[in-house]
């Protein structure tokens, strides 16, 4: 019986926490209106029970005031059997009288109704005591009221003290039948309000039954509805067969369902396209991108990111960033990156030094990115620029300043020296040491111009200067240059030759241009060859589509680093270019230094402590030969020797005897004068 109580209760709380605050208030106010009908009907069925109560006492009371009137002489006469004449005659007469008792002033009964004739007649002689109640007083004028309860129903017992001229001589007992008709309609209105108790529940169960299946199950799925569409899925719909109102509200809500499934497919398609161009301009750029959320996880990234970090072939969308990055940038990042995802600070510039999966310097910036009222942080964008080039470029010009300020001030050191020693003590040197001291002179002097002039070429070259290209006989610059290097070769005992080809057409091209190559290179190839070798100038025609190859040839006589086994070929074929080759048998270039080569400040004699130099010379040769719109390549081998090369361009008389040509400006371009120096 607990276990079933218990369930049952289980069963009552989980429907009660279970059902919506329109169901419990409905529960509530059916509860109390079928309390409020039953204690009506209650207290209407006791009152009636009370007023009949209250009729039974006072007919009774009555009723034993009248009979103890008429037998009261008759018992004081002691004519019992008329006594019982009389009582047997009403009784008979009357069906409310229950029973008629008859007792002495010792409490004997002798007489009593109902009985039979035989009993009335020997009713004299019956010897029964009546056990009065102890609030019954024989003095009291008043009868004594009382009732009790019997199968039949609620029976009056009335009490009558019978008195005869002021003597007392018994009490009258007589029983009252209840109110058939009335205790009739009085278990009937008891009856009727236990039917109206229930039938309200059964109402109210069934109203809830009908509210369930007609309105809370369609309100139901429209809450599911709802809330399914809120969470994105478009997809939902409500299928039940309901008319009016109802009906009404499910057929719009499908219809919504409907227009907002196809506006997502057409704003899905939006942002696919939008995206699609923002991952391809994102990937055109020459910085590396990488988009992450505030939890640090990459949303997008670009190749050129991917490169920078070593990502290739990795899928890091969806990850960490953290656990992906270098450990370099691990360090410097991993703060700066939860400070700003907590919106502790904006961002900010890092400089950080890789080592894999390249030696690389990088430049990264990290921005917030903002939502449309610059309210919340949505994300952070990071900015990765490679500056190794900046960086390189940097350190040639802090070391070229160096170099310039050192080639500088030896000179002008010499020079202030010697001019002073002739200023103070020329009377004292000789004819012979002021000679020598004023020529030590000159030579700083000419050192120093041709610093300025280096510079001053090389700022020229990489301006925006336009450059007139005409026809040019190439044998020309060779030979001057030949004349110029011819003393300073015999001096240091080395051998300058040049191999031209015959009847050579003239080359497209300016003239002080070439004649200043020629003599930077000759000058580079003096300065790195030793007493006894030999620097060449050569100048061929070569076919249009002939190719070279690197072959070396260890004869002294006519070497070379470049395949000359064409170069005398048949010509019939419209050559269209003239091959120039500057070779010597130096110390030549290592390969890790050929890359460099001809990039500005960057000198070889760092590395072999020769003679020193500005650097400048190579760079020089290359734009000048890039404003012919050709390139200038080298072939090397330490210990055998060095060869530049470089073909230029057949004049064409349609062409015209001028071409004007501009070359681009690097960003890297440093204009300097002599007033700077």
């Amino acid at each position: 019986m607990l276990a079933l109580l218990k369930r049952i209760r289980e069963i009552i709380d989980g429907w009660w926490s279970e059902s919506t605050l329109r169901t419990r208030l409905l529960a509530a106010a059916t509860l109390v209106f079928s309390l409020v009908m039953s204690g009506l009907t209650f207290w209407a069925v006791n009152t009636i029970e009370y007023d009949a109560r209250l009729n039974d006492t006072r007919f009774g009371s009555d009723l034993g005031l009248l009979l103890a009137a008429n037998v009261a002489p008759l018992i004081g006469e002691n004519n019992r059997a008329e006594v019982a004449k009389f009582s047997h005659r009403f009784y008979s007469s009357t069906s409310s009288v229950r029973y008629m008792l008859y007792a002495d002033e010792d409490g004997d009964i002798y007489l009593g109704i109902p009985f039979s004739e035989s009993e009335v007649q020997t009713s004299l002689t019956i010897r029964r005591r009546i056990q009065l109640p102890e609030n019954y007083s024989a003095s009291s004028e008043l009868p004594l009221v009382r009732q009790h309860h019997t199968p039949d129903g609620e029976v009056t017992d009335i009490f009558v003290p019978l008195t005869h001229e002021g003597k007392y001589l018994g009490v009258l007992a007589v029983g009252i039948n209840p109110n058939i008709t009335l205790g009739r309609y009085s278990h009937l209105t008891r009856d009727f309000t236990i039917a109206v108790f229930v039938s309200i529940w059964v109402v109210a169960i069934l109203g809830g039954v009908f509210n369930a299946l007609t309105i809370t199950k369609p309100i139901r799925e429209l809450l599911v509805g709802v809330k399914n569409i809120t969470a994105g899925n478009f997809n939902q719909r409500i299928d039940l067969p309901l008319g009016g109102e109802l009906g009404e509200l499910i057929v719009s809500f499908n219809e919504m369902a409907e227009r907002l499934e196809s506006y997502e497919e057409q704003n899905i398609e939006e942002l696919t396209a939008e995206k699609a161009k923002l991952e391809t301009l994102v990937s055109t750029i020459a910085d590396g991108a990488v988009l992450i959320d505030t939890n640090l996880q990459v949303i997008l990234v670009n190749p050129t990111a991917r490169r920078i970090f070593g990502w290739e072939g990795r899928n890091v969308v969806g990850e960490n960033v953290l656990h992906h990055l270098p450990v370099q940038v691990q360090v410097e990042l991993t703060r700066p990156l939860y400070q700003t995802a907590r919106g502790e600070r904006e961002g900010g510039e890092f400089r950080v030094t890789l080592l894999e999966p390249a030696n690389r310097t990088v430049r990264i910036l990290i921005t917030t990115v903002l939502d449309q009222y610059r309210e919340s942080i949505k994300g952070i964008a990071m900015t990765v620029q490679d500056i190794t080039r900046e960086v390189e470029l940097n350190e040639a010009k802090s070391q070229f300043i160096s170099n310039v300020s050192h080639e500088l001030r030896t000179p002008l050191f010499n020079i202030k020296s010697f001019i002073e020693t002739l200023h103070e003590y020329g009377e004292d040197l000789t004819e012979e040491q002021r000679r020598e001291f004023l020529e030590t002179a000159n030579n700083e002097t000419d050192r120093l111009t041709r610093l300025v002039n280096d510079v001053l070429d090389l700022s020229k070259l990489e301006s925006c200067r336009i450059y007139h290209l005409e026809a040019v006989d190439i044998a020309q610059p060779i030979e001057q240059t030949l004349r110029t290097y011819q003393l300073n070769c015999r001096d240091k005992g080395i051998e300058l030759g040049h191999e031209i080809e015959a009847d050579l057409p003239p080359v497209l091209g300016h003239y002080d241009l070439l004649l200043q190559v020629f003599a930077n290179l000759v000058g580079n190839a003096l300065k790195f060859t030793e007493s006894g070798g030999r620097v060449v100038l050569r100048a061929y025609l070569l076919e249009a589509k002939q190719l070279s190859g690197n072959r070396f040839n260890g004869e002294g006589e006519s070497f070379s680093l470049l395949d000359h086994s064409n170069k005398n070929g048949d010509h019939t074929a419209s050559p269209s270019v003239v091959r120039i080759e500057v070779s010597d048998t130096g110390i030549g270039i290592d390969p890790e230094d050929q890359a460099a080569i001809f990039d500005r400040f960057f000198r070889v004699e760092n590395r072999v402590h020769t003679l020193e130099g500005t650097g400048l010379g190579l760079s020089i040769v290359r734009n000048i030969i890039e404003k012919h719109q050709t390139a200038v390549n080298l072939v090397s081998e330490v210990g055998v020797g060095t060869t530049f090369w470089f073909d230029l361009s057949v004049y064409q008389e349609t062409q015209g005897p001028v071409i004007p040509l501009e070359m681009p400006v690097e960003k890297e371009t440093i204009a300097l004068s002599a007033g700077g120096i």
